[in-house]
């Protein structure tokens, strides 16, 4: 297995797919790199170097008790990026892992970094505030968590079988394997990990992360997201990314590596080639 070791000892599993400029995803809570297989394989087969990691506290990597917030986690991104000298990267974050993108920026800068996508991501930030009156409010985030502790296989199972794909919509076509695949992925994030990452996604702040961004940035969003609204996101975002370039799935679930397989695969190809 692929593995580095952070500075508080976490060992971070990764994948390293294939040879030329390296593109480098980040994963949605509570999933782990295998989120991005599908983008990976595309992507490694037009000859980039696609590498994703399981997130601290997710699929392969440690569970360890402290650090599971956005801060940590775009450190150890920076070690990463580090350890295997990655330079002139292409950095690609759904949900969760667009946080990660931004936080990553705004921590560590541009240097190694040439563009960037958020895809159904969480920034600026999901929590309703004073200053971001769209947001949800806090009891969706507590209920989240209340039902995490009651049955978290159980939330699992309802949250990939219903708003995360879409399949909740009248006309879905819902693949059995694809809720599977997302229920397996939970299950092997650690318990603490994943709970204490339900604050991290839903309350951190990216919008002074956002202004930091100086690379070309692609934002992509569904506009039938139900687990990050597209009004609270995407379309705020774009207006604190310099020179982003906003593109809308109608009907696009939060899913759409998996939902719009082709044609996301289809734009992140046009964006790397720009």
């Amino acid at each position: 297995m692929s593995i580095i070791t952070t500075k508080d000892g976490t060992e971070i599993y990764y994948k390293d797919w294939g040879t030329g400029q390296p593109i480098v995803f980040s994963h949605g809570w509570p999933l782990s790199a295998d989120a991005w297989e599908s983008q990976m394989f595309f992507l490694a087969s037009h000859g980039y170097r696609c590498l994703a990691h399981d997130r601290r506290g997710h699929g392969r990597s440690s569970q360890p008790w402290s650090g599971n917030e956005m801060d940590t986690y775009a450190d150890d991104l920076a070690e990463l990026f580090e350890a295997l000298n990655l330079k002139d990267a292409v950095m690609i974050g759904h949900s969760t892992g667009g946080g990660e993108v931004a936080r990553f920026i705004g921590r560590h800068g541009t240097s190694r970094v040439a563009k960037a996508v958020l895809m159904g991501a969480v920034p600026p930030i999901m929590l309703k505030t004073e200053a971001n009156p769209g947001g949800l409010p806090i009891e969706v985030f507590d209920g989240f968590r209340a039902s995490y502790l009651a049955d978290r296989s159980q939330f699992f199972l309802d949250v990939a079988s219903g708003p995360f794909f879409s399949f909740n919509r009248p006309d879905a076509k819902v693949s059995q394997g694809l809720i599977y695949s997302w229920w397996m992925q939970g299950m092997m994030s650690g318990h603490k990990n994943a709970y204490d990452c339900i604050k991290a996604f839903s309350e951190t702040d990216f919008t002074e992360d956002l202004k930091k961004f100086d690379v070309p940035t692609l934002i992509i969003h569904g506009d039938d997201d139900q687990i990050v609204p597209i009004g609270a996101s995407a379309l705020l975002s774009a207006k604190l990314v310099k020179n982003s370039t906003l593109k809308i799935y109608p009907g696009g679930s939060h899913s759409l590596g998996d939902t719009s397989k082709e044609q996301l695969n289809a734009d992140l190809l046009e964006f790397l080639q720009s």
